[in-house]
């Protein structure tokens, strides 16, 4: 994959992937999301989605996370199709570039290698 190819991905989910999660979610459901990053039950994932560090009954925040993949899962899939690579390459691409850096210390992720990291 050429380097402006990976820009182009880059950039498109950039652009896309946050407004489509933010839409996806309410910011009750955002909320959530950050108090369990915070507590280190849900975390970021190599693959640029949410996961579960550890279980979780909690309905709510299930269904928080359910809604913030879904939005991501869309807008991966729409700046996959304009760069003509797949979504997974795009999910990945955003977990690297805008993801990752916003780790905040203590906080949780899975690397690339399905390990789970703190920061």
């Amino acid at each position: 994959m050429t380097f402006r190819k990976l820009f182009v991905i880059g950039a498109a989910v950039a652009a896309l992937g946050v407004a489509g999660a933010a839409v996806a979610q309410t910011a009750a459901q955002k909320s959530m999301i950050d108090q369990a990053k915070a507590q280190g039950v849900v975390g970021e994932q190599a693959d640029g989605y949410i996961g579960f560090r550890t279980s979780s009954s909690d309905a709510g925040l299930r269904a928080a996370v359910d809604a913030t993949n879904a939005g991501r899962r869309a807008a991966y899939a729409r700046s996959a199709a304009e760069a003509g690579t797949s979504a997974d390459v795009a999910g990945a691409r955003m977990f690297e570039s805008q993801l990752l850096p916003r780790i905040q210390s203590g906080q949780w992720y899975r690397n690339a290698q399905g390990q789970w990291v703190q920061r």
